[in-house]
This record gives structure tokens, sequence and C-alpha cells, in this order.
């Protein structure tokens, strides 16, 4: 009698996530459609529709013919139901995104600010932070939580900061940042956060390294549709292997780090700063350009090839660069399998499916799927 209760409720629960988890698919459904796709009586699906039109997570949209009787009512996810807001820190830009159930982005904005560990620095991201909230149209009852992705080592707490060169984070950032915005606040490694879109958008792709290009140069080990942050999280960090012996010297101290070679700055720097105008100027020929580019996809080779010599996965490219290398994935594959000791080809070579706002996306649908969980 006494293992009776605990199993009808586990039951209970099971019962609501699927019916949740049928509305998170997509589309309207009818009792009677949820019935007989899981199984259910129709008692016990009422019950569950019930508790969730109190919850706001559902609505009716409409209705579906019957033949012979009335016609049933129809229900579908309120994808605005709830959110979550994702916020990326770099030396120079603060970017923001808002991303409803469904971890569609809602309204993003990214302005030029020069990162301060400094008190006027944090009040102005949180001044930042309420007006994407205003421009979302949220309420605080909906926010579930604001994931912040760091060019830093970020401790399993979510909250510590283990490793932080690229900018000048001091042992209290998140209390720094919590101040300014009051709501459930998590740290991310920016690679991790990053990486994280890919699962949520192909969840079938269950093993698998994201390799970050951006202005610094990270990376991310999927496991079983699983971030692997390694011991100490700091697994993934491709950027300071050693690509060039004895080379250029690197923030981290060593020489010739992947870092200082894969770094988007070597791009945008021959075109004022603005990677955009890099990649339109190369795919008009400049020559200065394509020689830069030509080395640049030399030293992605050889990265890209040791990777997937360690672990046999795909490699997905993200990034600032990731963002354009669409045009040029068939040249990399090329160069990667000519470098592969096995015969194999470049295959394995992927591009991203977030273009931009990546990493405060990732760090915002962490608490999109731990809420669709939950239910």
């Amino acid at each position: 009698m006494s293992n009776k209760r605990p199993l009808n409720v586990e039951i209970k629960k099971i019962n609501k996530t699927n019916i949740y988890q049928r509305f998170l698919s997509g589309g309207m459904l009818t009792r009677q459609e949820l019935a007989a796709d899981l199984q259910l009586c129709i008692p016990t699906v009422a019950k569950n529709i019930d508790e969730l039109l109190d919850a706001g997570l559902i609505a009716q949209s409409g209705s579906r013919g019957n033949t012979g009787g009335r016609n049933a009512v129809a229900y579908s996810l309120v994808s605005n139901a709830r959110a979550a807001i994702g916020i990326e820190i770099t030396s120079n830009h603060i970017s923001m995104a808002a991303l409803d159930l469904l971890g569609n982005i809602v309204t993003t904005s990214r302005v030029r600010a020069a990162f301060s560990s400094s008190e006027a620095y944090y009040k102005n991201l949180g001044s930042l932070f309420r007006e994407l909230v205003e421009k979302a149209g949220l309420t605080g009852e909906q926010i579930l939580g604001v994931g912040v992705g760091l060019p830093a080592l970020v401790d399993i707490d979510r909250r510590t900061i283990l490793f932080s060169k690229i900018i000048d984070l001091e042992s209290n950032v998140y209390e720094q940042i919590s101040a300014h915005i009051p709501y459930r606040v998590e740290l991310f490694n920016d690679a991790n956060a990053a990486a994280y879109t890919e699962i949520w958008k192909d969840p079938d792709r269950r093993n698998a390294f994201y390799l970050m290009l951006s202005n610094n140069i990270g990376g991310c080990f999927v496991l079983d549709d699983t971030v692997y942050p390694g011991a100490t999280q700091k697994a993934g960090e491709v950027g300071h292997m050693t690509l060039i012996p004895d080379g250029q010297k690197c923030y981290c101290g060593q020489k010739g780090c992947v870092e200082n070679y894969l770094t988007a700055e070597n791009l945008s720097s021959l075109a004022e700063g603005s990677l955009q105008d890099f990649f339109a100027g190369l795919e008009n020929g400049n020559r200065e350009f394509v020689r830069a580019w030509d080395k640049y996809l030399g030293y992605l080779a050889l990265t890209v090839n040791t990777v997937h010599a360690l672990l046999d996965c795909d490699i997905v490219l993200g990034g600032y660069v990731g963002g354009y290398l669409d045009a040029y994935l068939e040249d990399l594959r090329e160069r990667v399998a000519a470098l592969n000791s096995f015969g194999d080809g470049g295959g394995y070579l992927r591009t991203c499916v977030y273009k931009k706002t990546a990493i405060a996306s990732g760090a915002a649908l962490n608490f999109i799927a731990a809420f669709n969980a939950e239910i």
C-alpha cells in the first residue's frame, strides 16, 4: 500500500509530460487525438488539458470536424507563455536574445560596449536587459531565467569563474550581474552555450565537436546529446592546442596556439574591423583577402584534422567565421581530406545552424529545455 501512491504520482507525471511534449511538437490537437496517440483514456487527457490551460501553456485554437456529432475542440501550445533571455558578453559588445518555449528567437539586440569590470558597465547591462524585455513584450512572470555566455571557463555551479584572460572578470561577476538582473541567472562558457544550439536544432546528432571560430577560439564536445565539460570544466579548449611549435605568443602565455591563427580578427582587421566586409571583398576577388583566406583555411584544416583524429565524430563549424563558411565548405573538406591518414573525406564537417546569436541563444535554451522537461 505504501508504494501505490508514489507510483500513481509518477504515472500522472509521465502522462502530463507526454501530453505536453505532443503540444511541443506543434499543430492543433484534440482530446480524442491525444487519447488515441498516447493510448490514454479521455478523462485522463481532459484532466491534463485543464491543468495546462490553467497554467496558460496551451489554449483553444480551433476545432475539428467530427462525423455524426459536434466538432471537437482543438488546442495548441502557447509558445510565448514562458521565455528565457540569453546574453553574450565580449570585449567590445553585448548581445542579447529572447527565446520562447519552442526555442524561437522573439527578439535580439546587439550594442557596442567595451567591457569593464565596473558598476557603470553592469548598470548599463541591466538597462539593456530591461529594454530587451520591454521590446519582447514580456512580463516578469514569463521569464524562466537569464543565461550569460562569457569567454571564460565556468564551474559546474554556473556561478564561479575558473579562468578568464580575454576579459578581466572578477571573482564576484555573478553577484555583479545579478545585482542588476532580478531573475535567476546562470553563467556559461561561450563555446558550450553555442554548442547547445546545435543539440537543440539537431537532436539526432548525438556526438559532435563544436568549433567556435570567433575573435576567440573555443570548442565543445557533445557526447550523447550532452555537453561534456571534462573533469575540471576544460574540455574542448581547442584554442590552446599548439598549432605552430614556438609560434606566435598567445595571451595565455604559451606560443603557437590555435587561437592566434584562427581568430576572426585576422580577417576582419583587413576590412576595418568588419568581417562582413572581409567576406564581401573576398567574394569580389580582393587579392589581399584571397591570400589571407587561403592561409586561414590551411590553419583551419590542420586544426580540424587533429580534432577529428582524436574524436572521430562530426565537427560543426560555428562562431563569427562559421556563419560565412557555407560557400567555402567543399574547399575546406578537400583540404582536410588531403591531410587525413586513413583516407577519410571531409564529409564529417558541418556548418552551424545558428549563424548569429548562437551564444546568447544557447545560454537561454538551457532554461527552456529544463522547463519543458519538468512539465
